[in-house]
């Protein structure tokens, strides 16, 4: 669990890029409506308008198609101890060895039966995919931690320590790509059997695949099964896809389905959830709830990201996440039987709806609208009924002390403040072992876990605490946690 933690952890390193590239293809094709399919509709390719567009576009495309990469340098730094930029070349050599070996013209000149497969030719022909990539990049982060402080004879001390890793790296890859070599064909049937069947649903299989991408979230394994839906690792890619220009005429499924249904839910449903908490809240600790939820809410509807809001109840009220879960899968079904059909480069806010909305596959936008409302209501009067029905531990209804009932407001920007309260009730600074962080959570490592005080940590209008291992803490901070890790590294 703690590996795939930090797996998750890593991989939004490069999703962070995705969001320019939704701005700059937003604005492009708005520029340039052309480029989405040639000329269209008296829309001339000519101009500087449709130069600045073409331009606009293709400078985002350039990290769209090249995700796979991004997410071996993301995963290769991001894995390794310190975050340390030789575990990014370790994972480059990686990915280079692995996508050489395993690529179609080679395997079927080793192995010509390959070519006699219809699945599993295709299989090698997607090697270059974000699955390999997040592969390439736990290979060159594990021999960089592991061989970094490798001491060789003097004849060889050159390639000591870090200028070994690369090396390393290679010989691994060439052993995984011999294992790859015939794992890979089972793993991407596998895949194609399960994108199929869920593809052969329609609908259904739409509100299954968003029903399963939420309840994965706390494990960290929903990025697989992104994987599998959003980007082209079996032939589906229902974000690169639209993000390309193209409409469902271009593929054999109604593009955007895999993505439409996230919109009334993290736009509308999250804060519709998130006032059932505070009007749920103890009238001592509304504030504290406002604080909490409040602001995860609004940051779900304007960038969708929803982890603030989340983490804030998933550990709390297991149940209700699940119910959670649950609506996202109905409202994604009833979104895509509608029509609404939206993209998304980061995830599914205001910002991407924005701006997917002048893409060919966008049709009938503006059901967010009465969609939204719906969602906000459902959300709403579903929360509201568990919380008080099962009398959930949502935040603001803790069996906090009075000490803990007076916590202060994160959104008061007194991030030193923040970093001593939480530095305190983790036992102290002689306490801590490691920090890090993410987008949203401090990560910590601790000598002593019996001295973590949790509602001394909450105190400071933390929305959450996690303890995935022993000697692991993980503090919900929501999306200003860079500043509070800052804060907390000065006084470590």
């Amino acid at each position: 669990m703690k590996y795939l933690q930090k797996l998750g952890k890593a991989l939004m390193l490069p999703v962070a890029c995705l969001p320019i590239c939704g701005i700059l293809m937003g604005i492009g094709y708005l520029l340039a409506p052309a480029a989405m399919a040639g000329e269209v509709n008296g829309f001339v390719a000519a101009g500087f308008s449709y130069n600045l567009g073409l331009f606009l576009i293709k400078a985002g495309g350039a990290l769209i198609d090249n995700m796979a990469l991004l997410f071996v340098v993301g995963v290769g730094v991001g894995m390794s101890d310190g975050n340390d930029g030789t575990g990014g070349l370790a994972a480059l050599a990686s990915w280079l060895m692995m996508t050489t070996l395993l690529s179609t013209g080679f395997v079927t000149t080793i192995m010509p039966s390959i070519a006699d497969s219809a699945n599993k030719t295709l299989a090698f022909d997607k090697i270059a995919n974000p699955f390999i990539g997040i592969l390439a990049g736990v290979v060159g982060s594990s021999c960089y931690n592991k061989f970094k402080g490798t001491k060789l004879p003097d004849w060889l001390s050159f390639f000591s320590g870090k200028r070994c890793v690369a090396i390393v790296s290679g010989v691994v890859s060439i052993v995984v790509s011999v294992v790859l070599l015939f794992v890979w064909p089972l793993i991407f049937g596998v895949l194609i059997a399960i994108g199929e069947a869920i593809v052969g649903l329609d609908v259904v299989g739409a509100g299954i695949y968003a029903f399963l991408n939420r309840l994965l979230i706390p494990t960290g394994l929903h990025h697989a099964l992104n994987n599998v839906f959003w980007f082209d690792t079996i032939g589906l890619g229902d974000l690169s896809h639209f993000w390309a220009g193209e409409t469902s005429a271009d593929v054999s499924w109604s593009l955007g389905m895999y993505m439409s249904g996230f919109f009334p839910c993290m736009m509308f449903g999250i804060p519709g959830a998130a006032l059932a908490m505070i009007q749920c809240a103890k009238d001592s600790r509304k504030k504290v709830a406002i604080g909490l939820v409040g602001s995860a809410a609004l940051c779900a509807f304007i960038c969708g990201v929803t982890e603030p809001f989340e983490f804030g109840f998933m550990f709390l009220a297991p149940g209700l996440y699940v119910i959670y879960a649950l609506l996202y899968g109905i409202f994604s079904a009833i979104t895509v039987a509608l029509g609404f059909r939206a993209g998304f480069s980061f995830s599914a806010g205001a910002t991407d709806l924005l701006f997917s909305a002048s893409l060919p596959a966008a049709a009938k936008t503006w059901l967010i609208l009465p969609m939204g409302i719906a969602a906000f209501i459902v959300f709403y009067l579903v929360f509201r009924f568990a919380i008080t029905k099962w009398d959930l531990k949502t935040p603001g209804r803790e069996d906090d002390d009075q000490e803990a009932e007076k916590s202060a407001v994160l959104a008061n920007n007194d991030f030193t403040q923040v970093a001593k309260v939480v530095l305190e009730g983790l036992g102290g600074k002689g306490n801590v072992t490691a920090l890090d962080n993410c987008i949203t959570r401090l990560r910590l490592e601790v000598k002593d876990y019996t001295l973590v005080d949790e509602k001394k940590i909450k105190s400071a209008g933390i929305a959450g605490i996690i303890r995935p291992g022993k000697n692991s803490v993980q503090v919900i901070v929501g999306t200003k946690v860079q500043f509070v890790a800052d804060e907390m590294k000065k006084m470590l």
